[in-house]
């Protein structure tokens, strides 16, 4: 097994499960209600991976410190609340990859920046926070990814070195935090992937083109 990792940690949106169907469509509920037209699907999909500041920046063009920016983003986050799993689904593969790493007695968890109320509720809704060994929200620390704590976090509660783990992620953010948190970082092509750097220049130390991959990249069996 590759670089002795015992244990994998995941991001959730665009890595685990596609949430992109239901994030625009809040998106483009708001859009609606305040009477602008509905963006396409293909525009809004790869800014799922920022989330709320993503999606509310895309539709309306403003970012944090701007005026009115917070009141779209909490009503964007209530139209999403409404809609979770809607359409949001477990990415096809996923399922036997985190079966055959428990197969293997590797541990596996969740680390992502959306909110830890929402994060639960996806998890739950579609089977798998029963079986992750932690899941560390947005909110569980005082800090989102880029920063290390989250992952850090997540490797303290399952009383295990950050140096044996490896975290996989669609964004660069992701890539950055395993990187500061001294993990092997997997970057997932499957994913949404944001509209700055191309993947191949997130440094991070492998491309996984599907979830078959990081089975590969193991060297499991």
């Amino acid at each position: 097994m590759k670089h002795s990792v015992q244990t994998v940690l995941f991001d959730l949106d665009g890595t685990l499960v596609d949430s992109a169907p239901d994030l625009a469509g809040a998106a483009n509920e708001l859009l609606q209600e305040h009477g602008h037209p509905a963006l396409p699907y293909e525009h809004l999909r790869p800014m799922v991976g920022a989330g709320a500041r993503g999606m509310v920046g895309l539709a309306f063009g403003v970012k944090p410190g701007d005026a009115g920016y917070e009141e779209l983003k909490a009503r964007f986050l209530a139209l999403y609340a409404q809609r979770l799993l809607h359409s949001t689904t477990v990415f096809a593969g996923v399922w036997p990859v985190l079966d055959r790493l428990e197969q293997h007695g590797l541990g596996w968890g969740i680390v992502t920046n959306k909110a830890h109320h929402l994060a639960l509720a996806v998890t739950e809704g579609l089977g798998l926070h029963a079986r992750a060994g932690v899941l560390i929200g947005g909110d569980s620390t005082p800090y989102a990814k880029p920063h290390p704590e989250p992952l850090l976090e997540a490797c303290r509660r399952l009383q295990t070195d950050p140096a044996t783990c490896a975290y996989v992620g669609d964004d660069l953010r992701d890539i950055q935090a395993g990187r500061a948190a001294g993990m092997v970082t997997l970057a997932a092509g499957w994913g949404y992937l944001g509209q700055g750097e191309a993947i191949q220049e997130w440094g991070a130390d492998s491309l996984l083109d599907q979830p078959h991959s990081l089975l590969q990249w193991l060297n499991l069996p």
